[in-house]
Order: C-alpha cells, then sequence, then structure tokens
C-alpha cells in the first residue's frame, strides 16, 4: 500500500472522517503531521498545498486535497487506483 500523509490537529471532525475512509480502503499506516501542536508544520503544509485548512492528504508525493477532495476522489473510484499504483 501507498505512504499516506495527513496534515490534521487533535480537534478535527475532518480528519478522523478522512482517516476512517482511508483504512476502510485498507490504508494501515497513516503518517499524521499535527500542525495544532507545531507552528512549523503549519507553515510548511500551507508553502507545500496552498491551503490552511485540515485535513491536507498526500498519497506518496500527489496532493490529494482535503477531506471534500478525498470522498470525491474516492465516488469517482480514483482514491483505490491512486493507492495501488503508488504502492
Amino acid at each position: 500500500m501507498a505512504k499516506v500523509t495527513m496534515y490534521s490537529q487533535q480537534v478535527c471532525p475532518f480528519c478522523d472522517r478522512a482517516e476512517r475512509l482511508l483504512r476502510s480502503r485498507g490504508v494501515d499506516v497513516i503518517e499524521k503531521i499535527m500542525v495544532d501542536t507545531d507552528r512549523e508544520q503549519r507553515a510548511l503544509m500551507v508553502q507545500r498545498t496552498g491551503r490552511r485548512t485540515v485535513p491536507q492528504i498526500y498519497v506518496e508525493d500527489t496532493h490529494v486535497g482535503g477531506f471534500d477532495d478525498l470522498v470525491a476522489l474516492d465516488r469517482e473510484g480514483g482514491l483505490l487506483a491512486l493507492l495501488d499504483e503508488k504502492a
């Protein structure tokens, strides 16, 4: 399975829902970068993604986007393909 990285924060229902969706698609390990406890990581997230909201999800080096983007990709059938392609 491909490496998944998620910029997150401790209290974030969308982060929780994104994690549940990813796990339901077979992702066992999600590297979480907690931006609410590390200002440097938040600044890096904004620089890397151009967005300020969490979650921000990467599959390997592909930026999926936030929760809504993840759900849309899954509904289109692209999430499993991306996870398999990047594995």
